[in-house]
């Protein structure tokens, strides 16, 4: 079977959906980031647009980490497979597009040079992002001229130093930077970080504030689950397909890209014109806070239960009756209501919702969801709590025992140098901060669920404040965990509905 590349995919030997004539478009993103989420998210986007004529724009795709993609994807041309499946309105929906905007890839430790040359190109418009959460951080680092920075923002300064040079100095035309990392206030932040190495090497006074002024770093939220490469299915799939793709990628139809910057920009990135769900705006908080608090809030206050009750996947989850009775009572019962949109909006975002965690074509993994659970609690789930109590002057009983279940989650023991905990289905590895699972093995020492609720409860390190002061919760959570404890997992959730 053949590789993938651009002469069969032009020459129509493959009955798919591509744009023609790509390779003869000037390039004018700049991605940082390979990984499958860009690849599935912005590329596609960007090549639908291409698709009807609106951007007709090409994109170079670099590395952030010596290792990554660009060899194999510059062996098959820089086209890949992106394989949208998934359940909308009830209805399974399948879809494949080989994207074919991205130009080329480049290791910029090995490339520096043509990543800079890039920077210098008038015709570039546009740089988006994806490093992880952690990859926007002020690392300092000192300035190497020629040679790539190791952390993204300082690559970024770098970047926009050669274009400033390169292109007249201040009169030089400025960047739109799109960060997707999934951090609030992304694009302000970058703008920080990347004003302060400025600073820090001392490349004047006249770059500073060509950057503040000329530059936009604009914040963004992105949304779509993507889980990659089909290792499974991937030969099957490209037996009928009738060409080898090494670099599928597999993600729910479902995507959303909120950006908070001038409407104008639209038009210089015409994907909402593509008729992609991509919104521009002026207020992202929003957004952010339906999409926090419903999808992200559900998958926590859901994820433990359901793991320590024995199932492995968000699908599993949906399926089980005891654990989607208790998802459905958080989501409709307790979150919905307390999430600031119109009533139609945010029912009709929990629908979606629910559609994607049942989606039969993706496996998400509950243990991937339990990392890092006690700020993931505090960030996605504990608002909701605190709204629901001062308007009901209760609280809710789902989320609650959503609290007692994370207790119990972390219940576990130290075996070679790992924190391990223990279900009937055996045991899972508990992944947080080391002060976390510190506090946790020390309130299960003694193994007293009422005390461990009291320690935990109380600790404000953990929270951000003292949980005890929420009048009702303490008592909440202890009888969860008691009944976790007497009963099992199973039985509490039916316990927990009831209550509700």
């Amino acid at each position: 079977m053949e590789l993938l590349h651009r002469g069969t995919l032009a020459a129509g030997a493959y009955d798919v959906a591509h744009t023609p004539g790509a390779p003869a478009y000037p390039v004018k993103i700049l991605q940082i980031g390979d990984g499958n989420f860009l690849r599935a998210f912005v590329d596609w986007m960007v090549d639908v647009a291409n698709g009807q004529g609106l951007f007709r724009g090409g994109v170079v795709l670099a590395q952030p980490l010596p290792q990554g993609i660009a060899q194999p994807l510059a062996a098959q041309d820089g086209l890949f497979t992106v394989l949208l499946r998934g359940i909308e309105g009830g209805q399974v929906v399948q879809t494949r597009r080989v994207v074919s905007c991205v130009r080329a890839a480049l290791n910029p430790y090995d490339q520096w040079d043509a990543m800079a040359a890039l920077a210098g190109d008038a015709g570039l418009r546009f740089v988006v992002s994806n490093t992880t959460e952690a990859g926007i951080a002020d690392v300092e680092e000192p300035f190497v001229p020629g040679a790539c920075p190791r952390s993204f923002p300082a690559k970024v300064t770098a970047l926009l130093h050669a274009r400033f040079q390169a292109l007249g100095g201040a009169a030089a035309p400025g960047l739109v930077l799109l960060p997707c990392e999934l951090i609030e206030a992304n694009g302000a932040n970058l703008r920080r970080i990347v004003l302060l190495h400025a600073r820090r090497w001392n490349l004047g006074a006249d770059f500073v504030g060509w950057i503040e002024r000329s530059n936009q770093f604009l914040d963004t939220l992105v949304d779509r689950i993507v889980p990659g490469y089909p290792a499974a299915e991937a030969g099957a799939l490209c037996a009928a397909w009738g060409y080898d793709d090494r670099l599928v990628v597999a993600a729910e139809p479902f995507h959303i890209w909120v950006i908070q910057g001038p409407a104008a920009l639209a038009k210089e990135l015409p994907l909402q014109a593509a008729g992609l769900n991509v919104v521009w705006t002026d207020d992202l908080q929003p957004y952010r806070t339906r999409k926090v608090r419903i999808l992200n809030g559900a998958h926590t206050a859901s994820a433990l239960a359901a793991l320590c009750a024995g199932l492995d996947t968000v699908q599993q989850m949906m399926e089980d009756p005891e654990v989607s009775a208790f998802l459905r009572q958080v989501m409709f019962k307790e979150i919905v209501p307390f999430v600031p949109l119109p009533e139609a909006e945010r029912q009709a975002y929990a629908a979606t919702i629910m559609e994607r965690f049942g989606n039969p074509f993706i496996r998400h993994e509950l243990i991937s969801i339990a990392l890092n659970s006690v700020s993931k609690w505090k960030v996605r789930v504990l608002p909701t709590v605190k709204d629901y109590v001062a308007e009901r002057g209760a609280v809710p009983a789902g989320l609650a025992f959503s609290l007692a279940a994370l207790l119990w989650f972390y219940r576990g023991r130290l075996v070679a140098g790992a924190y391990v905990g223990e279900r009937a289905a055996g045991p899972y590895p508990i992944r947080d901060d080391a002060a976390v699972i510190a506090t946790m093995a020390a309130a299960w020492a003694d193994d007293d669920p009422p005390r461990v609720a009291a320690r935990v409860l109380g600790d404000a390190a953990l929270w951000g404040e003292d949980l005890l002061a929420l009048r009702g919760l303490a008592e909440k959570v202890t009888q969860g965990l008691l009944a976790i404890s007497a009963n099992g997992m199973k039985a509490a959730l039916r316990g927990a509905v009831a209550g509700g």
